[in-house]
């Protein structure tokens, strides 16, 4: 079946449908991972996203249980150079084509993903629809242009939980309390399981594993409970997800962290939550130009002046200007010299904007969590 995929500047390209039929509205960004298109599907921050990815070839190892970092596919579409009709791994349950049909996601291949990209980072995201079957790309084009900016977007209710849980019981209930058969790495345990209180803003389940492989027990809050909810469970630390959208479009949730502030329990925010924490203690965020999304960005760590290369997904960031002098800043993207961390100088606060649990990704940043577990162990 043929597919179509417009921008709101007037650019199109035909190719193959390779998911489900129909269409898919959203904004269209670009991922630079050569792995993890299924960690990539399954994040909750790729809400109200079509998502390009930059290698040639997706699908190869088909779907795997075990990679999924939500219930199901978040992206509003798929854009792929080739998509591979097979799935050579042991561990596949079904090819993506298969995943995506399932899913009801619409996907689009055998484009020119290489001058999407250029197109991309030289103008910006843009809004954009992939529709299948016989379409007038000029109709699409309309279209795209009429959907709603990213800017002012609350994308966090739609996935967040709609009650509270406890990780532990949620990941033996489906066969994922085994470390070593999920390829888990272990990591430093406290003398005694610690109790963390987290926000859900979209949270990736190897953030939840991570905390686990370092003694936490994790009660998961939704987006919008009461910040009294989450420190009634009288937790050692608190922990502020990754997610979608505009930060600046979630009031209830920068109260609530703000109050979080207030309560000096030690306190760890990734992505979206980095963000909230941001604005939380009186700064501000804007909207990036392309965002950073990939598995292998470099960001130095001011202290130490090292170099991670990290994994990461986002369109806006922290303005490093609008911080109050309470906030230090921690680490700092080598693309573009943006803030990628922060910590409070006086209490046990500290946020990066990039993903420490990785996946996809490289391992240089999980030592976070065991500065985490660090400030959650003193007195």
């Amino acid at each position: 079946m043929n597919a179509v995929l417009a921008l709101e500047d007037g650019t199109w390209y035909r190719g193959v449908a390779a998911g489900a039929a129909g269409e898919a509205l959203g904004e269209v960004v670009f991922n630079t991972s050569m792995t993890g298109y299924q960690e990539v599907l399954t994040d909750p921050s790729y809400a109200g996203q079509i998502v390009t990815m930059t290698a040639p070839l997706i699908g190869n190892y088909g779907v795997a249980a075990g990679d999924a970092e939500s219930r199901m596919p978040r992206v509003a579409g798929f854009v792929m150079r080739e998509a591979s009709p097979v799935a050579s791994n042991w561990r596949a349950n079904g090819t993506l084509r298969d995943y995506f049909v399932h899913h009801n996601i619409v996907a689009i291949a055998d484009i020119d993903t290489r001058a999407l990209t250029r197109v991309l980072r030289s103008a910006g995201v843009m809004r954009g629809i992939i529709a299948t079957g016989h379409v007038d790309p000029t109709g699409l084009v309309e279209k795209a242009r009429a959907l709603p900016k990213m800017e002012g977007l609350d994308l966090v209710r739609g996935v967040t939980c709609e009650s509270p849980f406890e990780w532990r019981s949620l990941s033996a209930a489906a066969g994922e309390a085994d470390h070593e058969a999920f390829g888990i790495r272990p990591g430093r345990r406290s003398a005694r399981r610690l109790r963390v209180a987290a926000y859900d803003f979209g949270i990736k389940w190897n953030i939840l594993r991570r905390l686990d492989a370092y003694g936490c027990d994790v009660h998961v809050f939704p987006a919008g409970a009461p910040a009294s909810a989450l420190l009634d469970v009288e937790p050692d630390g608190l922990f502020l997800s990754n997610g979608p959208g505009d930060p600046a479009a979630l009031p209830y949730a920068i109260d609530n962290v703000r109050q979080l502030v207030e309560a000096d329990v030690p306190l760890f925010g990734i992505c979206l939550g980095h963000q909230i924490l941001g604005l939380a203690v009186g700064g501000r965020t804007f909207k990036l130009k392309f965002g950073h999304r990939g598995a292998n960005h470099p960001v130095k760590e001011l202290q130490s002046g090292k170099v991670e290369i990290t994994s990461q997904n986002h369109g806006f960031a922290v303005d490093p200007g609008s911080l109050p002098s309470t906030i230090s800043v921690t680490h700092l993207n080598l693309y573009d010299g943006t803030v990628e961390g922060f910590r409070h100088v006086d209490r046990p606060i500290f946020s990066v904007q990039y993903h420490p649990e990785a996946s996809p990704g490289p391992h240089d940043a999980d030592y976070l969590f065991e500065q985490f577990v660090d400030a959650m162990e003193k007195p």
